[in-house]
Parts: C-alpha cells; structure tokens; sequence
C-alpha cells in the first residue's frame, strides 16, 4: 500500500534569496510567511533539498515533543556546529547516547547544587556593574557578556581569577564576538565562507582561535586530574566524577566538547536575554517601577533563594524571553520515518521546525503579543506547547533552570545599586546574531544611582 504524503502550503523560492532574508530579518522572515501561510506552512527550494515544515500550533508542538525519539535525526540538523562544539558535543548526537551525556550533565543544574552558585553569580555581577563610570554611555551588552563569561568560567571551569582565567576569557570572548558579528554570522549557513585561507582570512583566523581554546582547555583538564583532592564543587568537577551505567567516567575528548557546549549555550544566550530586560525594563517605566517597589520588598542583600521566587521579577524574565526568544526556533528535527503531525502525514527526509517565536506571537494565547506585558505571566500558567523558550522534549535545555535563576541574581543585584536609562529612548529591533537574535549590539544605556523606594508602597 503506497503512503500519500501531504505538506502545508508554502512558498518555493531559491535558496539563497531566502537565506540572506533569513540571515538579515530573522523575525521579519516567519512574520512574512505566517501573515500569508498561516501559522503552519512549508519551505521548499527550487533545488532538490528537503521540505522543511514550520510548525507553532500548541497542540503540533506537543505531537512534535512527545512522538518517541526514534521518529527524528536531531544530531544531523545541527551539524554546522561541529567545528565549534566538537563531535562528541550531546547537542550533535541522538538515540542512547544523547540520553545518556544529558543524565550525566543535567545534575549540576538543579537543585542545591545550582543555587550553591548564586553567591558567585552576585559576586561577579557587582564585579563587573562597579567598573561603570556614573553617567558615560556603556554597551550594556558587553556588560552582560562580561558578566554570562565570567559566570562560566568560575562556576562550570572552577577557574579562579588569574593567569589563567584572563586567558581563557579574552580567548572565547574575542572568537565568539568575531564568530557572531553581522559578517560572520553567515557563516554556519553557507559553507562557502568556511575556507581557511591562512591566519590573516576570516575563518582561518577563527581555526587559529579555536586550537588556541582547545590547548587551554586540555591543559585545564590534564591540570585536574592530576589533583589530589576531590572536594571541588565546580560544574567541571562533578562531570568528571560523574559515572556512566558501566563505571566509566568520561573522557577528556567528551569533556571538552560538552564545556564548549555549556559555554556557547549558556553564555551567549543568557547575556542576550538580560540586555532585553535591561531594555524593556527602561523603555516601559511602568514595569521599573513596579519591579523596584517588589525588589524593595526583600531589603539590602536578600537571601537569594528569596530573589529567585520573587513574581513580578519572575514574570519580566518569562515576558523576555517570550517576545524575542534567542532562539526563534527549537532544535530542528529531520524525520527518519514517516510520521503524522496534525494532519499532515511527513516523509523521511522532511524538516520539521517547531518555531518558537510564532508560538509566543499567537493572539489567542497572548492577546497584544508584541506588547511587553509581564503581567500576563502572574494571571496564568501556561503549558510547555505555549511557552517554550528553552525548546521542548528530550531536547529542551539543560540549563534552563539555571539561565532563569542567573538572570534574576543579575537583575536584582544591579537594580539594586543603579538605575540604568537608554541613551537613545527609539524601540529597538532583534538582529541576527549567529543563530540567536539579539538586541544591537551597540545599544549604548548610562547608569546612575538607584533612587531609594524605601517609602514607596509595595507591589500588591
């Protein structure tokens, strides 16, 4: 019996005219296809290539994350990021391996062990807020960056600040800004930039770049081994203590390629997120006043678990990331054998693309979706087929706990001290930046004392 397979409409238009819209209005681009498609739709090129199928729908996203693994390749969709992750990374791979890195990673992200990091997070976020000069002009996002890499660096590499800290940190820094820079950001979508011309060619240099980390990060983990004591309490630490269901612990190629990942994960995307914050949170003087009435609640160096449960901070951190989530989509997955999502039956070989981003655009989900209201967060819960900012399914990830709870530490702490304004009060639009979207990187803010609330009525 011959299976009829059916796609939902779609435009067909040349690859390349579609990727540099793709790569140039990242958020235009799905806004265009879904006014004219509706809010599922296929892409297919005049090539050959696989249809890839968008879907946002609550209940195609959760047919998509609860169909049994097996149906999908997630690792082979994900490929281009080989060169920076490495082969072993959890991120590329799928079936039993994947699900046995992710019981071995996600430990440290939960619980005690993740709430133990939060003195180091305040710590280094008063670090790098106190180099501000009161009134000059400042790129937040390179604060925040700041802030996201040196979070990592102490609390997943265990490294204290030194020689060998400041290495490592102006290393990644300098690739990863390089990597992610409008330029460059074209490069994990076409393969034709990725040649290596000698040190003094764009990817070249990014190569040299690379091997230099990786001769850090080796040296780091040789470093480790061979200490005697075993008390440490860093992320690095307890993955390699960590012991698969046959004793063994992973190697030092597998514990490379999860660092980098841990570290383009959860640096870059985290530091995105807070500079929207600290955007929406000047920009609507509504929402700063009633997140400094609710921080003023808590007093002068809160307990942070106290910070973490705070609601209306709570609700600026999940209104963040739903109207311009850094990842607009989740992990796309390439069907290795038919399958049936909401009606349309897929062949192998088909993309599917649960699309983030129109998920938290739909209006009968978020009334006025474009408008920043983190207030619909404290009137209702919603399910993890209409928020998803972090992905879904076996997929979903790992930091995510983690991510949130940094991001409140961090907006705590600086509210706490300074009131930080725009420099220019224009609304501000997502750019590409890699596979994220991002505030510009050049929005310049000015940080001034924080006027004192202690008279002010609490946030009810």
């Amino acid at each position: 019996m011959t299976t009829t397979y059916n796609l939902p409409d779609g435009p067909q238009i040349p690859r390349w005219l579609r990727m540099i819209k793709f790569i140039s209005q990242p958020v235009k681009y799905v806004d265009d296809f879904a006014k004219i498609y509706g809010d599922t739709f296929t892409i297919k090129s005049s090539r050959s290539d696989n249809a890839l199928v968008y879907f946002s729908k609550p209940q195609a996203l959760e047919q998509i994350f609860t169909a049994d693994p097996s149906y999908y390749e997630v690792g082979r969709g994900n490929i281009g990021l080989r060169f920076l992750l490495g082969d072993r990374s959890f991120m590329l791979t799928d079936g039993d391996r994947h699900q046995r890195q992710r019981q071995l990673l996600a430990p440290p992200f939960h619980g005690e062990r993740m709430r133990a990091y939060g003195e180091d997070i305040r710590k280094i976020t008063q670090q790098v807020s106190h180099e501000w000069q009161i009134g000059k002009p400042f790129k937040i996002r390179d604060s925040m960056q700041e802030i996201t890499l040196r979070v990592i660096l102490r609390v997943v590499f265990g490294l204290e600040e030194g020689e060998r800290f400041e290495e490592l940190r102006r290393s990644l820094s300098d690739l990863l800004d390089f990597m992610t820079s409008p330029l460059m950001s074209s490069a994990f979508f076409f393969n034709f930039m990725q040649k290596d011309f000698g040190t003094w060619s764009p990817w070249g240099w990014i190569l040299e770049q690379r091997q230099k980390i990786d001769r850090l990060i080796y040296t780091l983990l040789r470093e480790r081994r061979a200490e005697s004591h075993q008390n440490r309490q860093d992320i690095l630490s307890l993955m390699m203590a960590a012991r698969y269901d046959d004793g063994q612990g992973m190697s030092d190629e597998e514990l490379h390629d999860e660092l980098m990942t841990l570290l383009v994960a959860g640096h870059e995307t985290t530091a995105s997120a807070l500079t929207w914050a600290f955007y929406w949170i000047d920009y609507l003087p509504e929402v700063r006043e009633k997140l400094l009435r609710e921080l003023d609640t808590v007093g002068i160096n809160p307990d942070l678990s106290t910070i973490a449960k705070l609601p209306y901070l709570t609700a600026v951190c999940q209104e963040t990331l739903r109207i311009y989530p850094i990842a607009m989509t989740a992990f796309l997955r390439i069907v290795k054998n038919p399958i049936e999502i909401e009606g349309y039956k897929l062949p192998k070989g088909t993309g599917i693309i649960p699309s983030i981003y129109l998920a938290h655009h739909r209006e009968e989900v978020y009334p006025q979706s474009k408008e920043f209201k983190p207030e619909r967060f404290l009137q209702r819960q919603y399910s993890p087929y209409e928020y998803l900012p972090f992905g879904g399914g076996n997929r979903r990830c790992i930091g995510m706990a983690f991510a949130q709870y940094e991001m409140k530490i961090v907006l705590a702490t600086i509210l706490s001290e300074f009131q930080v304004s725009l420099v220019n009060k224009r609304p501000v639009r997502p750019v590409r930046r890699g596979l994220t979207i991002a505030a510009p990187a050049g929005m310049r803010m000015i940080a001034s004392p924080q006027l004192e609330l202690a008279n002010t009525p609490a946030l009810v």
